[in-house]
């Protein structure tokens, strides 16, 4: 069975209501459903577009001001999703979690209403020292109808370990909402994909933030691409890339994902990275 994917290249630009971020979503959204998605992913930090609407002096919002449109989100992500039948990976959006702590979370939003999270579990040294964010504490996978995913945001990726653990508890397909605001940064994210989709024989979908929020500290150069990456194995693109977008250009990536390849290229492709994996002298996670 394919599962169609599609994965936004979100443009910031400033913007005066959150009523002007509702409909580019809204747009995407439809967008993508008129190709038939069962999955949309948008980049991390997408919400950081709603600090450009400014306070009453025309100033734009600090980060600590960020999760006071948690509620608005999470009723259009729920209301989008149901609308058009689609999981929706919200990107991320940053929220004050209750315990005096600001975090990075992707949100996953169900057909049927539920709305599943993931902290970003590696802070890079601008979310610790500039937005005081603190990592999530555990790693989650969720159980849909097309399969099992995870949802690993940016920095993650770039650590072996967790995406092994990902895959251990069942993953096979890994969607990574990225936002780097320069070449160096996402090719570092870019490549990792490719690299973790080899080693634990997964597919990933990744998408970054483009535009620019003039307006923002540090969102206001962004250098992203979407991509669908799947192992390097004769079922797949050689070069295992199964779709990806213009650099930098607003836009919106389509691909179809048959998760049971994956199933064989672990039992009989050119190589079998993870089954071949020594868990007796690096395991991957213990339950």
């Amino acid at each position: 069975m394919n599962l169609r994917v599609a994965a936004v290249q979100y443009k910031l630009e400033d913007i005066g209501a959150f009523a002007e971020f509702a409909e580019q979503v809204t747009h995407y959204i439809r967008n993508a459903s008129e190709y038939g998605a069962k999955f949309v992913l948008f980049p991390e930090f997408m919400t950081t577009q709603l600090l450009s609407i400014g306070d009453e002096l025309g100033k734009p919002l600090s980060i600590d001001r960020l999760s006071s449109f948690t509620e608005d989100y999470l009723k259009l992500f729920t209301a989008l999703a149901a609308e058009y039948g689609m999981h929706i990976i919200g990107g991320t959006h940053v929220i004050e979690d209750g315990k005096g702590k600001r975090r990075n979370v992707a949100h996953l939003f169900y057909p049927d209403g539920r709305v599943e999270t993931q902290a970003k579990l590696h802070m890079t040294p601008t979310e610790k020292e500039e937005w005081d964010m603190a990592p999530g504490e555990s790693l989650n996978v969720f159980d849909t109808e097309f399969g099992t995913i995870a949802m690993l945001t940016c920095y993650d990726i770039e650590f072996p370990e967790i995406v092994r653990m990902a895959r251990a508890k069942g993953a096979d397909i890994i969607f990574c909402p990225s936002c780097t605001d320069d070449r160096h940064g996402f090719y570092r994210v870019r490549y990792c994909c490719h690299a973790r989709a080899v080693e634990n024989q997964v597919y990933i979908v990744t998408t970054g933030t483009v535009g620019s929020l003039r307006k923002v500290d540090f969102m206001r150069a962004n250098y992203g691409q979407a991509a669908v990456i799947s192992p390097n194995d004769i079922p797949f693109p050689p070069a295992g890339i199964m779709a990806e977008g213009v650099i930098n250009d607003d836009m919106l990536v389509v691909a179809d994902l048959n998760v049971e390849l994956l199933a064989d290229v672990r039992a009989a492709g050119s190589v079998t990275t993870w089954r071949d994996r020594r868990t007796d002298l690096y395991p991957d996670w213990e339950s």
